[in-house]
């Protein structure tokens, strides 16, 4: 019996099966539960506060006081959710919120946010290539002062060594074909923000590289319909594997991929999770 399709084909997916298919077996097809994890939090905590700053009210009330009030907005939506996740105690959690405080703050060092013009934020995208459906949340469309786009996305970790970036950009020009396809307009920059150096990586698309990325999503599209049909999804070692909660079911480390299927029915050890960042 072969594995079912996931519905749609998202930069994270095509990322984690060219990265391990076994991994993307996991995590996209059988969903195998994970720890929470203080990183992903702490990004998703930093993104909210973001999304919030810059998803109302006028530019000119987008003031490093007010960047520092939305965080405090975006924790208390999360605080029994996400956060409560992690089990942290009183100074653990005093760290934890402070280091998004210092993200937050690194954001407004390389960008003044009184001086764009978002025109999304979260803005989910969705395409058909031959049969397949692409889909995209970015994180902020902008308008430029001459009607041109941009795509800016944020990255709470740290910015790849310059032989790696090119690999990073992957994600942020998926979201500018999907603004082709959808919006009828290609932007003219794809920005990553990565916060904690901080470091802004800017990319401009061309047709090329339009092409690239629908060429990539079909492949790879391709290459997981024949995983699925075939049920061989195989592993693909690398220094991931080492922060990856998947290794006690990974071939690779001794372990059994058919035991990941009672991991469905065992409860997430919160605990392990915290400091492991």
């Amino acid at each position: 019996m072969s594995f079912p399709l996931p519905s749609t084909l998202t930069p994270s997916k095509l990322t984690k099966f060219m990265s391990c298919p076994l991994a993307f077996r996991f995590s996209y097809i059988e969903r195998l539960p994970e720890p929470p994890s203080p990183h992903l939090v702490r990004g998703t905590l930093v993104h909210k506060a973001l999304q919030i700053l810059h998803g109302a009210g006028s530019a000119t009330g987008r003031t490093p006081e007010r960047a520092r009030a939305t965080l405090d907005e975006a924790w208390d939506d999360l605080a029994e959710s996400d956060i409560a996740s992690l089990g942290l105690d009183s100074n653990a959690s005093t760290t934890f919120r402070a280091e998004a405080t210092t993200l937050v703050d690194r954001y407004l060092s390389i960008e003044d946010p009184t001086e764009v013009q978002p025109i999304g934020i979260e803005l989910d995208l969705r395409a058909d290539i031959d049969g397949v459906e692409i889909r995209g949340i970015i994180d902020r469309l902008d308008r430029l002062p001459d009607g041109e786009l941009v795509v800016v996305d944020y990255k709470t970790g740290r910015a790849p060594r310059p032989d790696h970036a090119r690999a990073r950009m992957i994600g942020v020009h998926f979201y500018a074909y999907l603004c082709d396809q959808v919006l009828g307009r290609s932007p003219r920059e794809v920005r990553l923000l990565y916060l904690r150096d901080p470091v802004v990586v800017t990319e401009s698309p061309s047709a090329q590289s339009m092409r690239g990325v629908r060429q990539r999503a079909v492949a790879v599209w391709r290459a997981i319909e024949r995983a699925c049909e075939r049920e061989d999804f195989r592993p693909s070692p690398s220094p991931l594997c080492k922060s990856c909660s998947f290794r006690p079911y990974c071939p690779a480390f001794g372990g059994s991929p058919e035991r990941a299927r009672e991991a469905l029915f065992e409860p997430v050890t919160v605990g392990a999770a915290v400091g492991a960042d």
